[in-house]
């Protein structure tokens, strides 16, 4: 039985690298915005648990938190932007998790030697170990390569549980969600199929009293899937040529029913944080029952309709060379998209 606990989505200001020298400067850098997380998560763990008498076991953070995004402003954005899979960075954010002694949910580009010519952004769980137990490559992205870009050659490499990876752990069963991908519903019903309990997601957008989509969308994720959403938003971005505010606030944590059990305002702050029950969740799911919502899907219903993508696959791939992408070239794949649709009278 897992006891409950607690969770935060802790709302940290981003750190782009375009604010660095070169690529010496920008590494150093994001060595520092890890290192900082130590003492912020050890300050934030010693008031929640001291508030509320529950321990806390999972810590999300922002999108992009130690880079910021790709502003096209540095060439070498890659080499000064991108973790390896088994580089420095990892271990750091596993060696915080350890010490913490908490599951630590994050965000960041990657490269990975099976394919040298892109890099992914992705999302990571380190466990209490220190092991790095979960990563999800970021599927829908307008100007970043998908897996789906590479797609014959990720399945080769990956398969498909990799493609929609789920931990099961101590504290519940784990599945990433970046940024704007809550907003499309067959990511986090592909992950809650495969068993996801809890969505963590990291993010960077718009706060604001009025509902953005993003703000909408963690509700419906939340409740279509009888699952918990932990959505860690940044406090800002430093250095990424926006205005300092334009993406900060509204973290939140989200149960299964789709209630907000509570949530940030502006800067940076851990006061989106909330008791997670996964036993709620495991007796919610089993219940024969209208609101269960997960148990009543008849997927066959959809599989025609879904058979053929959108988008086509494999756009980065010619005779099955993954050829370096440019930001034109996902700008004209969605161009052609509109287009062949439009001629054929779908929109």
């Amino acid at each position: 039985m897992i006891e409950p606990y607690l969770a935060v989505a802790l709302q940290l200001r981003a750190w782009s690298v375009d604010l660095a020298d070169d690529v010496a400067a920008a590494r150093a850098g994001m060595a520092r915005g890890i290192a900082r997380l130590g003492p912020e998560i050890t300050a934030t763990r010693a008031f929640l648990e001291k508030f509320t008498g529950t321990p806390l076991k999972l810590v999300v953070l922002p999108e992009y938190l130690f880079s910021g995004f790709e502003t096209g402003r540095c060439s070498d954005f890659a080499a000064r932007a991108c973790f390896a899979m088994d580089g420095p960075e990892y271990r750091a954010l596993g060696e915080v998790a350890a010490r913490q002694g908490v599951f630590l949910a994050g965000n960041a580009y990657e490269v990975d030697p099976h394919f040298p010519e892109v890099y992914f952004q992705t999302c990571f769980v380190a466990a209490p170990d220190g092991q790095i137990i979960l990563r999800y490559r970021r599927l829908y992205s307008l100007y970043t390569p998908s897996p789906h870009d590479i797609w014959t050659r990720y399945r080769e490499v990956y398969g498909i549980d990799q493609v929609f990876p789920v931990a099961d752990t101590a504290i519940g069963r784990l599945a990433c969600i970046a940024s704007e991908e809550i907003l499309y519903p067959e990511i986090a019903r592909a992950h809650a199929l495969r068993g996801a309990e809890i969505f963590l997601h990291s993010s960077s957008e718009a706060g604001g009293l009025v509902p953005t989509g993003k703000h909408i969308a963690r509700r419906a994720r939340a409740l279509e899937n009888s699952a918990y959403v932990v959505s860690a938003n940044t406090a800002g971005i430093e250095g990424g040529g926006l205005a300092g505010a334009s993406a900060d606030g509204n973290s939140a944590v989200v149960d299964y029913r789709g209630s907000v059990l509570a949530e940030a305002l502006s800067g940076e702050n851990g006061n989106a944080f909330a008791e997670i029950d996964i036993e709620a969740v495991r007796r919610h799911r089993r219940k024969p029952a209208m609101a269960n919502f997960l148990a009543r899907q008849r997927l066959e219903l959809f599989r025609e309709t879904f058979d053929g993508s959108v988008v086509p696959v494999d756009s980065l791939l010619a005779d099955g060379i993954v050829q370096p992408p440019v930001k034109a070239h996902f700008g004209e794949v969605q161009r052609d998209v509109i287009a062949r649709r439009a001629a054929l009278g779908l929109i």
